[in-house]
């Protein structure tokens, strides 16, 4: 087993994601002021605050430990001790110097390269949405579950009873705030699971109520996460168009046939296709695709596949994800992070970012995750200004999120600059009850005076 002992500090926290990043996942022995990890090697590490670093505690003790370790076991990682979600955050506090990254972080050249590029894009962008109100509706249903997916909370082909009801109870919780809402919201984002899981009546029913409701103007940004082309028809989107939604996600994650039976997804390449070319005829002008590299079933070049087909559909933005385990997904944390036998997914990941940039699309968000394969990012490129403002104002310190919907999670800037957040109840049937108490809460926790009626 590994020890690592704190010594002039307790960032327990930064320390275990160091030793997560070589060894696995690891437990904090406050009472001994150590790390531990029992998959690693036996020995017994100091990890001790220095008063010459220039660099903050914190990520001082990070930068010496991983050194340790990459001496240690000869590894080393893209984002070298880098292993927050936001590493634009470190590239702006930096003055966009990639140099900077490289030389204190041990960040990889090229990855200092972009997170100094992305981040430059990102925090104009967030200076859009600061201090503005941005809403989210959240829809927690999908036709079924992804074998790499955790985050939907209900299987909606065992509750398709269930949405009606969803739907209703998610208009009621909008009914409740509408009186409070005294301005148009920056950015409306309606996500889930899959929000198109609905049927065309309940789609149309819930659009609807949010234009009602939530007051977006003409200058809102309207996003729907159309996600699964299955769940897609004309109808519905006819809805989102006519409530006037002006951008949406359509995510095959892959362009293999093969690889979407393997991975649960009930659809085929040819339907992904159809739904993108459906929404175009509809009308929308902005569209957003997914893709994952480093799927279990894949190679690097049956990601470099993918990525070509997208190209050729060319969406205004493409999000490029790495492969992460998630918690309660169905692949295993072996599954994810031994990527042996499927190529070599880093040089992938970087030639379609070359790839999407020849093309013209830029880098204009990213964020990282824990036990993400090869300890690589993700990454969100869009041509011209058609970046979406609310995956920005979401990450950023200095936008406000009110979230409806079962599990939604609201977020208040305050002038200080702190923030908190305020928690829907995540069970389904418990927010079908408590709907109009959950707008409540949040009335109360954004100190939401009545404004006048429209």
């Amino acid at each position: 087993m590994l020890k690592v002992i704190l010594e002039g500090h307790d960032n327990y926290y930064g320390i275990g994601d160091v030793v997560r990043l070589f060894y696995g996942p690891c437990t904090e022995d406050k009472e001994n002021h150590a790390v531990l990890c029992a998959s690693a090697p036996d020995m017994t590490l100091i990890s001790a605050a220095s008063d010459s670093s220039s660099l903050p505690v914190n990520r001082q003790v990070k930068v010496d430990l991983y050194k340790k370790l990459s001496e240690l076991t000869g590894l080393a990682f893209p984002w070298g001790s880098l292993t927050g979600i936001r590493p634009t955050v470190v590239a702006k506090e930096e003055g966009y110097s990639p140099s900077a990254l490289v030389e204190k972080y041990l960040v990889r050249e090229d990855k200092a390269e972009l997170a100094c590029r992305t981040a430059s894009r990102e925090f104009g962008i967030a200076a859009l949405t600061s201090r503005k109100l941005n809403m989210y509706v959240g829809v927690p249903f999908c036709p079924g579950r992804c074998e790499y997916c955790s985050f939907i909370a209900q299987d909606a082909t065992k509750h398709l009873d269930r949405l009606h009801d969803y739907a209703s109870a998610l208009i009621s919780e909008m009914e409740t705030l509408s009186p409070y809402i005294s301005e148009a919201p920056g950015t409306v984002y309606m996500g889930g699971g899959t929000p198109t899981v609905f049927c065309e009546q309940d789609m149309e029913r819930v659009v609807n109520a949010i234009r009602t409701n939530l007051g977006p103007s003409e200058d809102t940004e309207f996003t729907v996460e159309a996600g699964r082309p299955d769940a897609i028809t004309r109808g519905k989107l006819l809805a989102m168009k006519n409530a006037g939604v002006n951008r949406i996600c359509i995510n095959p994650q892959t362009m293999s046939d093969e690889t979407l039976k393997r991975i649960n997804r009930r659809h085929t390449v040819k339907d992904v296709v159809d739904a993108y070319d459906t929404a175009r005829e509809v009308g929308f002008g902005v569209i957003n695709m997914d893709i994952i590299a480093g799927l279990k079933y894949e190679t690097a070049d049956d990601f470099i596949k993918s990525v070509e087909a997208v190209r050729a559909l060319a969406p205004e933005n493409i999000t490029i994800h790495t492969l992460y385990k998630k918690r309660r997904a169905g692949m295993s944390r072996e599954d994810v992070l031994d990527a042996s036998g499927r190529g070599d997914i880093d040089a992938a990941v970087r030639t379609a970012y070359e790839m999407l940039q020849s093309d013209g699309y830029e880098p204009y968000y990213m964020y990282r995750q824990k036990d993400t394969e090869l300890g690589l990012e993700n990454v969100g490129f869009c041509k011209g200004d058609t970046y979406n403002r609310y995956n920005v104002a979401m990450m950023s310190y200095d936008s406000n999120v009110l979230s409806v919907g079962a599990g939604a999670v609201s977020k208040r800037i305050f002038e200080d600059g702190r923030f908190e957040r305020c928690s829907n109840v995540k069970d389904v049937s418990l927010y079908m009850n408590e709907a109009e108490k959950c707008a409540l809460k949040k009335i109360s926790f954004f100190d939401l005076q009545r404004r006048n009626a429209r």
